[in-house]
């Protein structure tokens, strides 16, 4: 049978990029992008979705005869604070509507993102390792341990093929900071290559995971294509790219914009940081399924510094 995928969430940083390359990989007809809205920027087969509507997404599932869903539709971290039970039910709802529909419907793998949201003051926060402790202190955190849970509980209860990925904050040139906490990180190079001052809402030695874009799709490809034996952890497993600080970022810009200019103005996003992990151990994932990151802070930095002077040199 050949595969059909569903995208939930499928404009939003990590939605656009993983999108255009399961595309790529499926082909156009196999690959069933949806969001709440269509921005109007997509290729290929688009439905209106909203995941929290369970009926809707069962009449696409039937309708395209979908085999994976990869489910991304979420309100993030900072935006979460904004309005916690908000978040709560639509993070829950719809992962709940997807699972339950790819149960009934017998869904051969859904994906589902987690995130070092959900690490708390009981994990260490040096080479946190998969197993540790989670106390999130963020409802965008507690609905992300809530889902890994759920996760698993499908997998045990019904042998539903679920895979999970506990992302840090992911950098990428191709969509603009989407209201995470660890978006200061994308926005950075947005004002360098623009000439402008950045104002950091992190202080400068607020040192977090993160992972350029490239290796957060490789990741999750070579996840869902693992052979089901492999994956051994079944709430959501580590990953980790590199960990710096703002300060680090900065310098290391400026190695290459030398007018380069920052101030820190930590905002509330700081308390959810200092939550956080300063660095993962994601050795689970090396060992099971054989994830190894390809990009340091210094490839992170040249990429995105020229693929947006490219972007802005055409825009402006």
């Amino acid at each position: 049978m050949s595969v059909k995928i569903l995208i939930t969430g499928a404009n939003g940083q990590l939605g656009s990029v993983l999108t255009a390359t399961l595309q790529d990989r499926y082909g156009l007809e196999n690959v069933v992008v949806s969001d709440i809205r269509n921005s109007g920027n997509n290729r290929g087969i688009f439905e209106v979705i909203d995941a929290t509507d369970y009926e809707r997404v069962q009449s696409v599932v039937t309708q395209y005869n979908i085999t994976q869903i990869y489910h991304l539709a979420a309100i993030l971290s900072a935006k979460g604070e904004e309005n916690p039970l908000q978040t709560w039910d639509i993070n829950t709802k719809a992962l709940l509507n997807v699972l339950e529909i790819a149960r009934l419907n017998a869904i051969e793998k859904v994906f589902y993102p987690s995130s070092i949201a959900v690490f708390g003051e009981g994990a260490p926060k040096n080479n946190t390792p998969n197993d540790a402790y989670l106390n999130p202190t963020t409802v965008y955190g507690i609905s992300k341990v809530d889902g890994e849970n759920w996760a698993q509980y499908y997998f045990l209860k019904y042998g539903l093929d679920v895979r999970s990925i506990r992302y840090p904050g992911v950098i990428g040139h191709q969509s603009l900071p989407g209201g995470g906490t660890t978006d200061y990180a994308v926005d950075i190079f947005h004002k360098a290559v623009l000439n402008e001052k950045f104002n950091c809402f992190l202080s400068e030695d607020t040192a977090l995971p993160m992972i350029y874009m490239d290796d957060v799709i490789r990741s999750t490809i070579e996840l869902m294509e693992a052979p089901s034996e492999k994956i051994k952890v079944r709430t959501s497993y580590n990953l980790a790219g590199v960990s710096f600080s703002p300060k680090d970022v900065a310098l290391e810009i400026a190695k290459i914009l030398p007018n380069f200019s920052i101030d820190y103005k930590p905002d509330f996003r700081q308390d959810i940081a200092n939550h956080w992990p300063k660095s993962i151990d994601d050795s689970q994932a090396k060992t099971d399924w054989g994830w190894q990151p390809k990009y340091n802070l210094e490839a992170i930095t040249k990429t995105m510094i020229n693929a947006l002077t490219e972007h802005y040199t055409v825009t402006i």
